[in-house]
């Protein structure tokens, strides 16, 4: 029986060989992935090893092409990737902060700079901070400036007095991990200023700013534009989306704008991706080929095609370059560089390879934008579309015939419709469980808005944004913002509209990592295979979907300074301790719990005499003690209420060190606890107890900060 299932597969693996090829970027990611995933730092020599192993055997099996030798290959893809992450991690190191530090000196110079609501978030390089030497100073940092500031531009040198501290860790166990995106983006320190800093030297004045500062000082010079010129109109929300698709800056839209982009299923058009590259890239192509077939005799004499092929070429790399070069737009580029790359040469570009280059072309460079919200969206759209429409082209092959509005005059308008909903439908299939596990919500009526403002923004705002982006160095972008802005008013109004339909979205609780990954690993086998046992990833895409229905968000959480707590109430809602100190932490937990609203949490003074109307929690002023599972939890913040609640409790959590006076729990989380291992999640259920932490989870990685002392002053709660 096990023979002739062999003998079953290798015969499918033979029919599919001319798509081996695809998995090699899976083997690469996978790679990565493994070396993300463990726990402790692995051997430097790990990953180079692999290399030379399967090396090894692709060598001895050169001349068989057996299994063996297919194999090693796949084992060199994922050894490649192993590697690279090793590379990665080694050459970004840099130092950290490991305190706060306030009000402390600190000079260094500009290397990004973005526009926010309330002022402007800026990341500093070369530094020079007054209490750290030069083996402490970390390579980069990040500071919000409050307030009137001088104009700042990419290259200055600025200095002042700021307030610094570390990064911050995950809000609960398995939340997202800035830390660890810090860490690769070279920042190790986040802070703010105090009041206006001093420019002590202009880019300009150092021999000028670089080609990429350049890149970015002129980005924010069409920003500033932009945004002057609808202020001066008392329209900032439609700057702010012009900027977003002109510039790629979102800094200044409003936090409600997003969120109802976000609940409309829009938000895809504000961040700038493979739509708006491959819509410049066309737009340019199919005009200048227009205006070159007009030109007389140009067309009979020149290969305008590949002409226009250069042209749309320059006009998607500048605009990648002036969109910041994001990992969306990086991708992008690549695939629609090689597409026109093959016009120049006579050659057809093959789509799936093409996605399988840039896939690895970014995780070579840059492997740890596996884990990122922006390469997972992205790739999981763009492998979906083309392999439905690959399917969708060989069945209406099959059938020879398109339907009876064929020789329609609305053909055409009808077709274009039906293609934007059916992209909208795939994509935001292969979307969903990767903006779930990272937003935590799923908008329900996507199609409809995605059918009336994709066609708004490719037909008319972004034919409206090339000219006006040409118009800026003579002065003229008012001819063409002003009907741009027509078109962004309409799109704004279309997802106004959509999210405020009753049922527009769901919240979803949080996803865990291993099942993401089999939804992962199951759409891979749907899209990159041909015959029908593509089919068996649905299958593992419904067990990863079952498995959701067995978890449970946690009965207790805490942060890592100790100052907010939460516990789960009777109705399966979530009691926050407050809400005006570690807002983002407590709305990470209650999205991540799939709520929109916390429950009342008792005081030791409440009406109700410290008792919870929803949960079985009693506060007083020196802690609370709460109910669940058949066990109690007390919650201690005074030394005070220590010899009492350690008498009663079950399981003691307490922000003031314990010092091992309380030893009758079966569970002790203390001051010193928190301030290790970071935020606490505790279920609690029928007399057991499962408990995480965050850095429980993450292990000793060189990103996740080392507490071998105690917490001075200021690091503890």
């Amino acid at each position: 029986m096990l023979l002739k299932y062999r003998d079953i597969l290798a015969s499918r693996l033979v029919e599919e060989r001319q798509q081996w090829v695809l998995w090699l970027p899976v083997a690469l990611a996978s790679g990565i992935a493994s070396y993300f995933a463990l726990m402790v730092e692995p051997p430097f020599y790990l990953g180079l090893a692999g290399l030379l192993i399967s090396a090894g055997l692709m060598w001895l099996g050169r001349s068989a092409r057996s299994a063996l030798w297919m194999l090693a290959i796949a084992l060199f893809a994922f050894s490649l990737g192993f590697a690279a992450a090793q590379g990665r991690t080694e050459r970004v190191a840099a130092p950290v902060i490991d305190k706060k530090l306030r009000a402390i000196h600190v000079e260094g110079r500009i290397t990004n700079i973005e526009s926010r609501i309330k002022g402007l978030r800026v990341t500093l390089d070369s530094l020079r901070i007054s209490t750290l030497g030069p083996r402490r100073t970390p390579g980069k940092i990040r500071v919000t400036l409050a307030g009137i500031q001088p104009r700042l531009a990419i290259g200055d040198w600025v200095k002042g007095r700021f307030g610094l501290s570390p990064p911050p860790p995950p809000a609960a166990p398995g939340a997202y991990d800035f830390q660890r995106r810090a860490y690769f983006m070279g920042i190790g320190g986040v802070g703010f200023s105090y009041g206006a800093v001093t420019v002590t030297e202009t880019a300009g004045s150092g021999g000028g700013p670089g080609i990429m500062s350049a890149i970015g000082n002129l980005r924010r010079l069409m920003a500033r534009r932009v945004t002057d010129y609808f202020a001066d109109r008392d329209q900032v929300k439609t700057g702010a989306v012009i900027n977003a698709l002109m510039t790629g800056d979102r800094g200044r839209i409003p936090a409600a704008t997003m969120d109802t982009f976000r609940q409309s299923g829009l938000a895809h058009l504000l961040a700038i991706s493979g739509l708006h590259i491959g819509l410049i890239a066309g737009i340019v192509f199919f005009g200048v080929r227009a205006m070159l077939a007009l030109a007389g005799t140009t067309a009979l004499k020149y290969p305008i095609k590949k002409w226009a092929a250069v042209a749309a070429m320059a006009a998607a790399l500048g605009y990648t370059l002036i969109a910041g070069a994001t990992v969306p737009t990086i991708r992008a580029f690549l695939m629609i560089g090689l597409v026109l790359s093959a016009i120049l040469f006579d050659r057809r570009g093959l789509s799936m390879r093409l996605v399988g280059f840039a896939a690895a072309a970014i995780l070579l460079v840059q492997p740890e934008a596996l884990l990122g919200v922006s390469f997972q969206l992205s790739f999981a759209a763009v492998i979906a579309l083309i392999a439905a429409y690959e399917a969708l082209s060989a069945w209406r092959l099959r059938r020879k015939k398109f339907g009876s509005y064929s020789r329609s005059v609305w053909r055409k308008p009808l077709l274009y419709l039906a293609g934007v909903a059916l992209t909208t439908l795939i994509a935001g299939s292969a979307t969903a469980p990767f903006a779930s596990f990272h937003f935590g919500r799923f908008p329900h009526y996507g199609m409809i808005a995605n059918v009336l403002a994709v066609p708004v923004t490719a037909l008319w705002v972004m034919p409206w944004m090339i000219i006006a982006i040409a118009l800026m160095p003579l002065g003229l972008e008012s001819l063409a913002l002003t009907p741009m802005g027509w078109g962004v008013d309409l799109v704004l109004s279309i997802a106004d509209r959509v999210a405020h339909l009753p049922g527009a979205v769901s919240l979803l609780p949080a996803m865990p990592g291993w099942t993401l990954g089999v939804m992962a690993f199951g759409g891979l086998w749907l899209c990159l295979w041909r015959r029908r046992w593509r089919f068996f990833g649905v299958a593992a895409m419904a067990m990863a979907l079952a498995s959701l229905n067995f978890s449970q968000s946690p009965d207790v959480l805490i942060d890592h300074q100790g100052r907010l707590m939460a516990v789960k109430d009777n109705a399966g809602g979530l009691a926050v301790s407050t809400r005006r100190a570690g807002r983002f932490t407590s709305d990470t937990w209650l999205r991540r719990a799939a709520l929109k609203k916390p429950s009342s949490w008792p005081t030791g003074n409440s009406g109700t005499g410290g008792k919870s109307e929803t949960a079985d929690l009693t506060c007083d002023s020196l802690g609370c003690l709460y109910g669940s599972g058949g066990m109690t939890v007390a919650l201690v913040t005074h030394v005070a209420a220590l010899a009492e609640d350690c008498a009663v409790a079950s399981v003691v959590i307490s922000t003031v060190p314990t010092r091992g006076r309380c030893r009758g729990p079966r569970v002790v989380i203390d001051r010193f606890d928190l301030w290790r291992n970071g935020a606490y999640a505790l279920w609690l259920n029928n007399g057991d107890i499962r408990i995480e932490s965050v850095n429980g989870q993450r292990g000793e990685r060189p990103w996740v900060p080392k507490r071998s002392q105690k917490p001075g002053i200021n690091d503890g709660p």
